[in-house]
């Protein structure tokens, strides 16, 4: 029998904003125009329903206009600092402090510019506005007439191209680090204005320390009864799902914790409903898996050489059961580059790598929630226990053979 056409257009319908979730999730700032346009045209479709999902779950505003679809996301943890923002090139480099910098004075240049702007011109608004005496006393200071200044502002550049607050006219980043050129962009103000996602103006936070800033920008506001806070506890624990990789009981307030207790179940369906992310619930937390694995921006297992090392880094973590220092870990790769260095890039296995193998492994595996770092020495977390490999096991004496299973995410 067929099925009805309702039921097929429901089902539709359904699958369509489950894609329009994800995409937004996914890419929290989609263009009308470029590879994404298709999924923007979905938001836009869908704009009423997801605008209420997030409002009414999370406290992200969404806004949608002709030009671009803008999820105004906030962390649930503002001391995360695992999830940097990277260079559009394919080395990914996590910016720097100067670029996050410089990447603030642009954009304060653009919005106070006119539609059109050159490189070098936004140089000069640049190292203008970095005269700023309390800029100065924060030990904030640019020529840009070094190289190495030129590239940040060449790498901040192409992640506004990337973001689509400008678009290229003419010329080339390239050039104009090398001094030989300059380039000429389109400022899509639209796009620009709906960067910012704070409650609050930045001109309206008098506080001067980091954190308390951050708690200013995205104050929100007085919660006078039973109903707000219950409301405020929701939203944080759904953005803690959908963003983090692991939400850990220990991280909770009491408040928190016992709200979950008694919420899990509506909570978790509620994600699974719209996003299609599937619970993992254990007894230290709970983690909301992608069957798609295309909801994350770090991911492991992952191809190459540093994606294997990394998951023989997890493996003896887990398998240590204790505080692991780093120096320890080193002496560790170079056992494993013995062992495995046929399957590795020429330059992981050369003497004196071994430290940066370990950061860049251990990078990963926080950015996860796999692990925690102090000082010299690595903490495992309980959601590492994944990685564990367990012991051969003979089943019987007429087995053909047992092997090693590694647990997989």
């Amino acid at each position: 029998m067929s099925t009805p056409a309702p039921e097929v257009l429901d089902g539709q319908r359904s699958a369509d904003l489950r894609r329009a979730a994800r995409a937004l999730l996914a890419e929290p700032l989609l263009l009308a125009r470029g590879a994404r346009a298709d999924e923007f045209r979905l938001v836009r479709r869908h704009a009423s329903d997801l605008r209420d999902w997030f409002e009414r779950n999370t406290g992200w505003a969404l806004r949608v206009d002709a030009e671009a679809a803008r999820l105004h996301k906030t962390p649930g943890l503002f001391t995360d600092a695992t999830h940097p923002a990277r260079d559009v090139t394919r080395t990914a480099q996590p910016f720097t402090r100067r670029r996050y910098v410089l990447l603030c004075l642009a954009l304060a240049a653009l919005e106070r510019g006119e539609s059109q702007i050159a490189l070098g011109r936004l140089a000069e608004h640049v190292v203008l506005d970095a005269s700023d005496p309390q800029l100065i006393a924060a030990g904030v200071e640019f020529s840009l007439e070094r190289r190495d200044e030129r590239l940040d502002l060449a790498a901040v550049v192409r992640l506004l191209l990337h973001l689509g607050v400008l678009r290229k006219v003419a010329g080339d980043e390239d050039a104009y680090v090398s001094g030989a050129g300059d380039a000429l962009y389109d400022v899509e103000r639209r796009v620009l204005t709906g960067l910012l996602a704070t409650r609050r103006g930045p001109s309206l936070v008098r506080a001067t320390a980091h954190e308390e800033r951050l708690a200013e920008l995205t104050e929100e506001s007085a919660l006078d009864s039973d109903e707000l806070r219950f409301r405020a506890i929701r939203q944080h624990l759904t953005r803690r799902l959908l963003d983090d990789p692991v939400l850990y009981y220990d991280e909770l307030t009491d408040a928190q914790l016992a709200y979950l207790t008694r919420q899990r179940a509506f909570i978790v369906a509620r994600i699974n409903e719209l996003t299609g992310l599937v619970p993992e619930i254990r007894a230290e937390g709970i983690a909301m898996v992608d069957p798609h694995d295309d909801l994350t921006d770090v991911r492991m297992p992952e191809q190459g050489t540093h994606g294997h090392l990394t998951l023989l880094i997890a493996e003896h973590l887990a398998a240590a059961g204790r505080p692991v220092r780093t120096d320890e870990l080193h002496r560790r790769v170079r056992e494993l580059a013995v062992e495995h260095g046929g399957f590795w890039s020429k330059t992981a296995r050369q003497p004196g790598a071994e430290p940066e193998l370990v950061d860049r492994a251990l990078t990963t595996l926080e950015a996860l929630g796999l692990v925690l770092r102090t000082d010299d020495t690595v903490h495992s977390r309980p959601a590492l226990a994944r990685y564990a490999v367990g012991e051969t096991l003979v089943l019987d004496a007429g087995a053909r053979s047992t092997t090693r299973k590694a647990k997989k995410q």
